[in-house]
C-alpha cells in the first residue's frame, strides 16, 4: 500500500506562486507515474500534470502549460507542482496520485484519473483577484 499526503497549499493573489508537496510513505513510488489533478467547487477533477517514474518525462494540460511545473525527488519518496502566475480559477482543491510500478509512460495515458492506484486527501488552493 501507499499513502500519499500533500501541502504547501494556501490562499494566493493573482500572479502570486505557491509549491505543492506529495509525500509518499508505505512503499516506494521511485518506479511509479505520478500526477496532479484539481477538483473546484461544482465541478469535475480534473488532469493537471503528469510525471514519468524516471522524472525525465512530463505532461501538462493547457491550462497549466508554462506557469506550472512538475518534478520528483524518488530519494525522497516526494513529488512536487511549482505553481506560478496563479490566477483565480486556479482555485480548486489539488490532489496528487500515483500508479502501480511500471516502466510504461504515456503523457496523455495518465491523463486519465482512472488509471492511478493511490490518491492523497488533497491540498486546497485559493487565488484571490
Amino acid at each position: 500500500q501507499v499513502q500519499l499526503v500533500e501541502s504547501g497549499g494556501g490562499l494566493v493573489q493573482a500572479g502570486g506562486y505557491l509549491r505543492l508537496s506529495c509525500a509518499a510513505s508505505g512503499r516506494t513510488i521511485s518506479r511509479a507515474a505520478m500526477g496532479w489533478f484539481r477538483q473546484a467547487p461544482g465541478k469535475e477533477r480534473e488532469f493537471v500534470a503528469s510525471i514519468s517514474w524516471t522524472g525525465v518525462s512530463t505532461h501538462y494540460a493547457d491550462s497549466v502549460k508554462g506557469r506550472f511545473t512538475i518534478s520528483r525527488d524518488n530519494a525522497k519518496n516526494t513529488m512536487y507542482l511549482q505553481m506560478n502566475n496563479l490566477k483565480p480559477e486556479d482555485t480548486a482543491v489539488y490532489y496528487c496520485a500515483a500508479d502501480s510500478p511500471s516502466t510504461y509512460y504515456s503523457g496523455s495515458y495518465y491523463e486519465d484519473a482512472k488509471l492511478y492506484d493511490y490518491w492523497g486527501q488533497g491540498t486546497q488552493v485559493t487565488v484571490s483577484s
